[in-house]
């Protein structure tokens, strides 16, 4: 591979934020906060949010999807302000009524029992069209390649039952291509096969190339990952092989809870319960709100389902969950603001008051300090540029944090050694003799097992770094999947116990009265080269990387601490961010 070649760039972004045109954001009272706005923030600009506050981004992301609902998208927006083309249309005429008497109800009960599948579709195709070309045309007038990239996509928003199946479909294209076919919404087909149906559809008929990234499956009450398909019946290979080829990339993070992984599945770690979401699904509108069984867990998270995926791979010969691992907000303020110090909610309601910490967010049963101030895509790339961030996320070279912008690298192969850490370009090592994040190793030298190049540094303005930790997930001979968490690296001279397989905590300097933590303890960075001691070259298995920093202050701790009020007494005050990267497989 040539020196060029090699992705050297770490860029940073949002996969999936709304604007004011999408149906419940608008509702909700993002209103004047156009996708514009929301590239300008982006960008670096300060701007003003819908509750009056300045907001800005200490650092500029490198590029942005603005995801809104295809579902009735820009609807909304258009109806309060009346515009023509879709005042010709009876649906334009009835909602502009409902809006200019301040009823914001009436159209979104319209919205929300049409995406759940309960009524028709009342909006033409000339208005889906229209709307959707604006949408794409912004965004490549906001697309400046070299310094941000405005990623053209929408939100696919199944919710069958009010569980969430929802997939952010990502374009590679510009918006004369992306433009010839709208977007497939929820009011098409709520089957997700239906969707992959159509995005072989638009690059068969256009010539253009476009993704889907599954969203955060902690709301989906066990269909994220089921063992059967939208229709009840066991996965086929042709779902498998669907599934692999479109979906790459899984929201492991964001503002609704992290998906990583959960305490009741892997009991064994430590740090497996954090930002969790348990309690049900959507909790809005009849047939929502309905409670979490614990058979439903195994199919929401990341980790369980990359065990499953191994199992899937054995028996249907492709792995329908081979997915590399992003975190993104899902902000609905067109904010895409998630610093700890600096978030601003998921919805207008939630966005800085002296009111959000002890209040429910709007219209939902769920309180605001259940909110996760996350999350992060952090892309290996080779420019910033469209086309070489959808071929990162193609192959995976992604990773997601929980917000704060530390650099991981991650290498698989055979014959690493610690020696290559000491080159200041020991990545050249990593693509030469080995394969990145979202990689496949094969094919293993006579009694070797895997060795692991990982490199993770403190974000600039952030915490210093607890531990490196490597999770293995495997598939044995008799058909079962496990899992293991290592501690790789670790900071302040600590080591594994080698009786009870467990290091001590890093030292917590948190101050939750004032919101402030020192980095005294931690490290700066952490580098090692691990090997695997327990491979068994018959066994297919994964494995990635998780990066801790030390413990600091919650948003919630923050806003307790600057507006002088007081958290509900189960509000989480004090938390510890993290980056999962995307996994590396082995294949026998």
């Amino acid at each position: 591979m040539r020196d060029q070649a090699f992705p050297d760039q770490l860029l940073w972004g949002d996969t999936h934020l709304h604007t004011n045109l999408s149906g419940d954001a608008f509702m909700s009272g993002t209103r004047e906060f156009t996708p514009e706005v929301a590239y300008r923030f982006a960008r670096g600009e300060t701007v003003t949010s819908s509750t009056g506050v300045k907001a800005a981004l200490r650092d500029p992301l490198d590029f942005l999807v603005v995801a809104d609902h295809a579902e009735f998208i820009g609807l909304f927006a258009a109806a309060a302000d009346g515009e023509p083309w879709f005042m010709e249309t009876e649906l334009g005429k009835r909602w502009h009524e409902f809006l200019k008497r301040g009823d914001v109800t009436s159209p979104f009960a319209e919205f929300q029992q049409t995406i759940v599948g309960r009524d028709k579709d009342p909006v033409t195709e000339s208005t889906k069209k229209t709307m959707w070309q604006s949408i794409a045309d912004t965004a490549d007038a906001f697309n400046e390649p070299g310094r941000f990239t405005a990623l053209i996509g929408y939100e696919w928003s199944s919710s069958p039952d009010f569980s969430n199946l929802h997939r952010v479909v990502v374009y590679r294209d510009d918006a004369e291509t992306a433009g010839q076919m709208r977007p497939f919404s929820a009011v098409d087909s709520q089957n997700p096969e239906d969707l992959w149906r159509f995005l072989a559809d638009y690059e068969a008929e256009t010539g253009g190339r476009v993704l889907a990234i599954a969203h955060n499956g902690n709301l989906s009450n066990g269909l994220m990952f089921a063992p059967e398909n939208f229709e009840g019946n066991p996965l086929s290979a042709d779902y498998a092989s669907a599934r692999n080829r479109w979906e790459p990339l899984y929201e492991v993070t964001q503002i609704k809870g992290d998906g990583e992984a959960h305490p009741t599945l892997s009991p064994d770690d430590g740090f497996a319960d954090y930002e969790t979401w348990d309690t049900g699904n959507f909790p809005a509108g009849e047939g929502g709100g309905q409670p979490k069984e614990d058979w439903m867990l195994e199919y929401e998270y990341a980790r369980p389902a990359l065990k499953q995926g191994l199992l899937h791979e054995q028996n249907l010969g492709t792995n329908p969950f081979q997915f590399g691992l992003i975190g993104s907000t899902d902000a609905h303020t067109g904010l895409p603001a998630i610093a700890e110090d600096n978030f601003f909610g998921k919805f207008p309601e939630s966005e800085p008051s002296d009111k959000r910490i002890g209040s429910n967010m709007e219209w939902l049963t769920w309180p605001n300090s259940m909110l996760a101030a996350s999350g992060l895509a952090a892309v290996w790339a080779t420019d910033n540029s469209r086309e070489a961030i959808f071929d990162a996320m193609k192959r995976r070279e992604v990773y997601a944090t929980t917000g704060p912008r530390i650099g991981v690298r991650l290498f698989g192969g055979w014959d690493f050694t610690p020696n290559d850490l000491i080159r200041p370009d020991y990545h050249r090592a990593g693509y030469i003799r080995g394969v990145p994040m979202g990689g496949k190793l094969s094919d293993p030298p006579q009694g070797a097992s895997p060795r692991f190049m990982l490199v993770a540094s403190k974000a600039s303005r952030g915490a210093n770094l607890d531990r490196i930790q490597v999770i293995k997930g495997w598939l044995d001979g008799a058909g079962e999947v496990h899992e293991k968490v290592y501690d790789v690296a670790l900071s302040d001279g600590r080591v594994v116990d080698a009786t009870t397989g467990e290091a001590q905590p890093v030292k917590n300097t948190v101050d939750v009265d004032s919101a402030t933590y020192s980095n005294e303890f931690g490290a700066v960075q952490l580098a090692t080269v691990w090997q695997d001691p327990d491979f068994n070259p018959q066994e297919r298995a994964f494995y990635y990387a998780r990066v801790l920093e030390i413990p600091t202050p919650r948003w919630t701790a923050y806003d307790a601490s600057h507006f002088g009020t007081e958290a509900p007494v189960d509000a989480e005050m004090v938390t510890q961010e993290r980056a999962y990267t995307s996994p590396i497989w082995y294949n026998p």
